[in-house]
């Protein structure tokens, strides 16, 4: 067997090679953003929702005074119904 013939075909599948990349400077890479329709309508609901105070005082500002009064009455049977349905939405 012949070195020079070993050392040649070594030389082929030499995988330590540095590989060169050519680098193409001319073509300029940019990235865009794209925010779809229902994006921009979840961004304005939340801006609109944002500007919403938690509590809506004139809804509570009467049944503060009504529980002020005493007059304030809870139906026993309709708060059970809608505890049961609450339940059964959450099942």
């Amino acid at each position: 067997m012949r070195i020079e013939a070993y050392s040649q075909m070594q030389q082929l599948y030499d995988t330590k090679k540095a590989v060169q990349v050519r680098s193409n400077a001319s073509v300029k890479a940019s990235d865009k953003l794209q925010i779809s329709s229902t994006g921009k309508d979840i961004q304005s609901a939340k801006a609109a929702l944002a500007n919403v105070p938690d509590v809506r005082e004139d809804l509570i500002a009467s049944v503060k005074a009504r529980i002020d009064n005493g007059t304030y009455q809870v139906s026993t049977e309709s708060f059970a119904e809608k505890l049961m349905q609450k339940y059964g939405e959450m099942r």
